[in-house]
């Protein structure tokens, strides 16, 4: 079954909501930049402790302050089905862009050629781990996300905030904000692209934390987040094999 958000539990402080709202972007920063050189194995216990960090943080609060984790309950048919069309969709028009556009005109060759690069310095340099790379981010990954940026942050930010729009918004950039350093790794930070494709995500932020404001589930939110990042892994594997 999958967490949802719980109105009765009491809001988070605000120095916990400003360390959840800023630990992913620290986080990218440290294993994807300062330590870009560093051996693989370093990387991943850098990659692996700040995660368990990153998503340990509300499930501490839940456990140690409110008691209990928030409620949980079968998907729905319409969250499936909303999730399934919005993340099918969002992927296909990714897809159609990038082999019907970013690769033939050449936007996409440095980015491609610089992020198999950093898959093979990072240890998964074979199809079988990129493949399983690929299943972890698309099934657990985007789960743990999708608990964390919507059912963490933004409930939180829509407790506090006067209006959930803004809400909506801010958690939004914030969950794209740790995007913009890969991207600027790999476009620069003073590319367009950088931050048109920061744009994209934060787009996605938005949709899924309205789907889940709307459904008080996370089931949409999070088949959609895993249908784009299977579609992202595919577009991967096919730049590094």
């Amino acid at each position: 079954m999958v967490s949802e958000s719980s109105d009765a539990a009491p809001r988070a402080p605000l120095w916990l909501l400003a360390i959840t709202i800023a630990f992913p972007t620290l986080l990218t920063w440290l294993y994807f930049v300062a330590l870009a050189d560093a051996a693989s194995t370093g990387q991943q216990a850098v990659y692996s402790t700040g995660k368990i960090v990153q998503f340990g943080l509300p499930l501490l609060w839940f456990v140690l302050v409110v008691g209990n984790l928030p409620r949980r309950r079968w998907p729905r048919l319409r969250d499936i089905v909303a999730g399934a069309l919005v993340g099918g969709l969002v992927a296909a028009i990714g897809l159609a862009a990038v082999y019907g556009w970013l690769i033939p005109s050449g936007i996409l060759e440095p980015a491609m050629a610089a992020g198999a690069e950093r898959a093979r310095s990072f240890g998964v340099g074979t199809p079988a781990a990129f493949v399983g790379l690929g299943v972890f981010y698309s099934l657990i990954h985007a789960f743990l996300e999708e608990a964390y940026w919507r059912g963490f942050v933004f409930a939180q930010l829509a407790r506090r905030l006067t209006s959930t729009t803004l809400a909506v918004i801010v958690a939004s950039l914030a969950f794209a904000a740790h995007h913009v350093v890969v991207l600027a790794v790999f476009f620069g930070v003073a590319s367009p692209w950088t931050w048109l494709f920061s744009a994209a995500v934060a787009l996605g932020g938005v949709i899924w934390a309205t789907q889940y404001r709307r459904s008080g589930s996370l089931w949409g939110p999070w088949l959609g987040h895993a249908l784009v990042d299977a579609a992202i892994f595919a577009v991967g594997y096919d730049a590094l094999f």
